[in-house]
């Protein structure tokens, strides 16, 4: 029987049969860096918080994730033109004392035997723009103002290097888990032109940067439409694409895209995630997804960025169903698929 980790490699890189599905993030064991340690980050149903950016943050109850808020006082970026005067990067000179903590205390007590050592990282290029300026306005600028726009996003991935850096020479993780969500569930926000001009070169050299210095795979999550950015996908660098919700004919594109990159989602939140949730939603939603599949180059998934769900239990339920089905598929006990995997991991929900 194969490691989760094994498991998982050969379903993404497709160059020997997986002997089961993979659940979930079963093989990612994921942990934060420093700039992520001392950022100011508001509790679920707590006060709104700024953060290290400058951003005013709120994370309402029952809602997947910490959104940022923009009335006018509040947007960072006032004046398009004048980026510099509000934009200021925090600090990515961390101690020696604090990148040991985050490495003895998270990453050495990981079991890298099982499963990936994995890096976090949240809030990525696209959506620090939108954080910054505000949704509507970063859109409008993208076309109203591409200079600045293209200079923000330089300045943007230089800090995304220079944490890159300290993540690759302090905490050597064997994988990246990256956000930056890039559309609503029926669309890209960009066409695909827009987004090859403002971001393609960008990740190409932030995730080629991960990948000479030891990072085996990039998950890159978007918890969106993005179907038409796969090529750009498979050019930056991108291993696997999580969050993949069904919109995007899933099935279609793990046909079409088998060996260049794989797919991990295609279960949608709202099909079990929701008030009233029960197992049986679980178990439909990932017997779907599974059928439909396949697993080389398909991994059933939760399309929400980490492991966990918006209502308390969806998530391990959801855990437990795919579990059941690789019992029935493929002859394994509960106990042994348990015994080659870390504990599943829950970071919220």
């Amino acid at each position: 029987m194969l490691t989760a980790k094994e498991n998982m490699r050969r379903c993404i890189k497709g160059d020997a049969q997986p002997d089961r599905f993979v659940n979930n993030f079963e093989a990612l064991s994921m942990a934060v860096h420093p700039a992520m340690m001392i950022d100011k980050a508001p509790v679920k149903g707590g006060p709104t918080v700024v953060n290290n950016w400058g951003i005013t943050r709120s994370f309402p109850a029952n809602t997947p994730a910490a959104f940022p808020v923009h009335t006018p006082e509040l947007t960072v970026v006032k004046d398009i033109e004048r980026w510099q005067d509000y934009v200021h990067a925090p600090t990515t000179n961390f101690s020696d004392e604090l990148w040991a903590t985050c490495k003895e205390k998270m990453y050495d007590t990981m079991d890298g035997v099982n499963s990936y050592k994995t890096t976090l990282y949240v809030g990525g290029l696209f959506e620090m723009t939108h954080h910054l300026c505000s949704i509507d306005q970063a859109l409008i600028y993208y076309m109203t103002n591409p200079d600045e726009m293209h200079d923000l996003v330089k300045y943007l991935t230089e800090y995304e290097l220079r944490i890159a850096e300290g993540i690759c020479a302090n905490i050597k993780p064997e994988a990246l888990f990256h956000h930056d969500d890039w559309g609503s569930e029926t669309n890209s926000f960009l066409r695909p032109s827009m987004f090859e001009d403002f971001f393609l070169d960008a990740y190409k050299e932030i995730y080629k940067y991960y990948h000479d210095h030891g990072v085996e795979l990039i998950f890159h999550h978007a918890d969106s439409y993005c179907a038409n950015l796969i090529d750009d996908m498979i050019e930056m660098g991108i291993d696997v694409w999580q969050g993949c919700m069904q919109s995007n004919n899933v099935p279609e594109l793990t046909k079409k895209y088998k060996g260049k990159i794989a797919f991990m989602g295609d279960i949608d939140n709202k099909s079990m995630d929701f008030y009233g949730w029960t197992n049986a939603d679980c178990r439909k939603a990932a017997v779907r997804a599974m059928e439909e599949n396949g697993m080389v180059g398909f991994i059933p998934c939760i399309t929400q960025g980490g492991p966990g769900s918006t209502f308390s239990g969806a998530y391990a339920a959801l855990v437990d169903e795919i579990d059941n089905y690789n019992c029935e598929k493929f002859g394994f006990s509960k106990e042994e698929l348990a015994a080659v995997r870390p504990p599943i991991q829950i970071m919220f929900g």
